[in-house]
């Protein structure tokens, strides 16, 4: 299966955001969500069929024009399906930034189900002045099953320079994998702080968690694995411009 999806924002005039642009493809269907009176627009992308399958080609392209501020989240985990060898499923994210535009990128885990093969790899372009959180989570396999194949390979450049490349691969074809030992636990995530709200100094949150500022930009990357990697990753958002005070812990809100 080949899908995309598209989303523009674009500043109103009147200090909030709208969405020019918002078009998706099964399994990628993105539908407004939030509250209106804000001054971004939110986003959940909807799962609209089983996946990602061995073969599928999905695509999503996100443009956060000068002056608006977007956050992206989805409504559930993706389960990464098992694949054939001949034919992984990719996911190919596309992102540009403009100058004191902001964006939050904050969907739930991606999960290797035994027997897949998946790559995702995201390039985001950040103007000077834009502001980003960008989240990602992988977790190796379903409770009490092995991993699959996962490979992540993200680059963001901000004002031209490259401010991170993060590449992570698991599962049995994975170089130097031995199980959920390589990275610490069956979950690992990361989220990049790229703006006022960035940690300036490194700092240890906890055993199996860290802070590291980053150069080339006002950024700073938390890094956290094990079974409290989410919450660690939730409470370093906690005080930044797309932090939600009416969630639960992940993307639900409290009804």
């Amino acid at each position: 299966m080949r899908a995309e999806a598209r989303l523009v924002a674009e500043a109103d005039g009147r200090g909030g955001t709208r969405l020019s642009t918002m078009y998706g493809e099964p399994p990628l269907l993105p539908r407004r969500t939030g509250h209106r009176q804000t001054t971004h627009a939110e986003v959940h992308l909807v799962g609209g069929a089983a996946g990602p399958l061995g073969g599928d080609d999905l695509r999503v392209d996100v443009e956060v024009r000068p002056g608006a501020r977007l956050v992206v989240r989805t409504v559930a985990a993706s389960l990464a399906q098992p694949s054939h060898p001949s034919a992984p499923s990719t996911l190919t994210v596309t992102v540009s930034v403009g100058a004191n535009g902001a964006l939050a990128w904050l969907p739930e885990a991606t999960i290797a189900v035994r027997g897949c093969d998946h790559r995702t790899r995201s390039i985001v372009d950040l103007a000077d002045g834009a502001e980003l959180l960008w989240r990602e989570e992988i977790v190796a396999g379903r409770h009490g099953e092995r991993s699959g194949d996962l490979a992540t390979a993200t680059t963001v450049r901000y004002a031209g320079r490259t401010l991170l490349r993060h590449d992570l691969a698991i599962g049995p074809r994975a170089k130097g994998w031995d199980g959920p030992a390589v990275i610490g636990a069956r979950t690992a995530g990361t989220l990049l702080i790229v703006g006022p709200d960035a940690p300036r100094q490194p700092a240890t949150i906890t055993p199996t968690a860290a802070v590291m500022p980053l150069a080339h930009g006002p950024a700073a990357l938390v890094s956290a694995t094990g079974e409290n990697a989410r919450e660690v990753l939730d409470r370093s958002a906690a005080n930044t411009w797309a932090h939600d005070p009416d969630a639960k812990t992940g993307n639900c809100r409290e009804n």
